[in-house]
């Protein structure tokens, strides 16, 4: 008999955390050595979601998190993923620089992690970083990972890259852009152009143009864009984010779409018309019609997690990539939440703390991260309100708002 109201373990998540954070990762996260600093913000964001970042850290071990993050800052702009390539101030020059690069995702993750620890950004070499950012756009608006040899742009045409470049911008940039005159900008309508062409015909967002839909992507580009429109009045009215437009419409019936019973690969025995009968949605649809299959009612699926592709099962960070870019497009009421919040709790919480990707798994820091976020946004008790955006708390974006080029 399944717990009628499942609860979110607060002490043993806060556990999970500390032990993240203060103590050897296991080693299954030795070849994540190189994203280092998106673990620091998976932890340390973590833990200020919780509440209990400044109650469980001391004011020197925090200052000792800012300090290793200045630490992988690049010379010439933007920040490393973790310590392990910089050459240093000595040995470092133009014609080895290429192999100590800045890259685009770290250097997001490392301004979002001062702004976490309370951080005012005064040694971030700011116009240094903006000056960069443009060398990592190509002529298609797209923007790579890094600059590598004699100014080749490195790295996929991947809406990851592009939302982590808008969230530098935004961080950076501001909105009256005090310090930074002369400093180019990205192309920015280029950029908005190369977004609008990954959307597939299915409504949902792929990876580049003429790829497959997939929710991961479709949040970096709403969240590309939604960085884009905080700083710029004149992107407010873009078709993919305003209600009642095709591009809109389509894209908000895919994201509902992406919410299934479907939760973990089937016993062999189990009978795959069954199986696919419980796909939410279209319920009864896919059973009339079929042998010896009775319709399902709707109170007889307890659980309802979030997948990232189309006839794939749920994934506990789904519920995070889908459930913020509706939170983004403020269309979070079309989901059910209540069946979210039973297949995070009842599903793949786990006993330890944290979450795991599926029924069974055990907990590693991205799903325990996007799994809790995802219950933040539900006004879970506990859990501080988080800007789906930043994919931070609030607190994190009103301390950046309170810098002075974002006044």
């Amino acid at each position: 008999m399944t717990d009628p109201n499942p609860t979110f373990n607060t002490e043993r998540h806060v556990k999970y955390y500390l032990r993240c954070l203060k103590t050897f990762l296991p080693s299954a996260y030795t070849s994540s050595d190189s994203n280092r600093m998106l673990l620091a913000y998976l932890t340390l964001s973590g833990l200020d979601v919780l509440g209990v970042l400044q109650s469980k850290t001391t004011p020197e071990e925090r200052q000792g998190y800012i300090d290793w993050i200045y630490h992988c800052q690049v010379p010439s702009g933007g920040f490393r993923g973790f310590p392990g390539t910089d050459f240093g101030s000595e040995k470092r020059n133009k014609d080895n620089e290429a192999w100590d690069p800045a890259n685009v995702p770290a250097t997001f993750f490392a301004l979002v992690n001062l702004l976490i620890l309370g951080d005012d950004l005064s040694r971030v070499k700011r116009r240094e970083c903006l000056e960069w950012l443009p060398k990592v756009q190509r002529a298609d608006g797209s923007f790579g990972e890094l600059v590598g040899p004699e100014g080749s742009v490195g790295g996929p045409r991947d809406l990851r890259y592009c939302c982590c470049a808008a969230g530098i911008r935004y961080v950076l940039r501001g909105r009256n852009e005090t310090g930074l005159e002369g400093v180019p900008d990205i192309d920015v309508l280029g950029f908005v152009s190369f977004i609008e062409a990954c959307q597939t015909y299915d409504g949902g967002m792929a990876e580049s143009p003429f790829c497959e839909s997939h929710s991961g992507h479709t949040y970096c580009a709403v969240g590309a864009l939604d960085f884009l429109r905080r700083t710029s009045n004149d992107l407010k009215s873009l078709p993919l984010l305003s209600a009642g437009s095709d591009r809109f419409e389509a894209l908000i019936t895919w994201l509902a779409s992406r919410q299934t019973a479907q939760l973990e690969e089937p016993e062999e025995d189990e009978d795959d018309e069954q199986l696919e009968a419980t796909q939410t949605g279209s319920l009864n649809d896919r059973v009339r019609g079929l042998p010896n299959v009775q319709p399902l009612e709707p109170d007889t699926i307890s659980c309802a997690g979030f997948n990232g592709r189309c006839n794939k099962y749920a994934d506990t960070c789904y519920s995070f990539w889908n459930g913020a870019t509706l939170m983004m497009l403020d269309q979070y009421s079309v989901i059910d939440e209540v069946r979210n919040r039973r297949y995070l709790l009842e599903k793949t919480q786990h006993l330890v703390g944290g979450f795991g990707k599926g029924p069974g798994d055990p907990p590693d820091l991205l799903h325990s991260y996007f799994g809790m976020v995802s219950l933040a946004f539900q006004g879970e008790a506990g859990l501080n309100p988080v800007d789906p955006t930043m994919g931070s708390s609030e607190r994190t974006v009103r301390h950046l708002e309170s810098l002075p080029w974002q006044s």
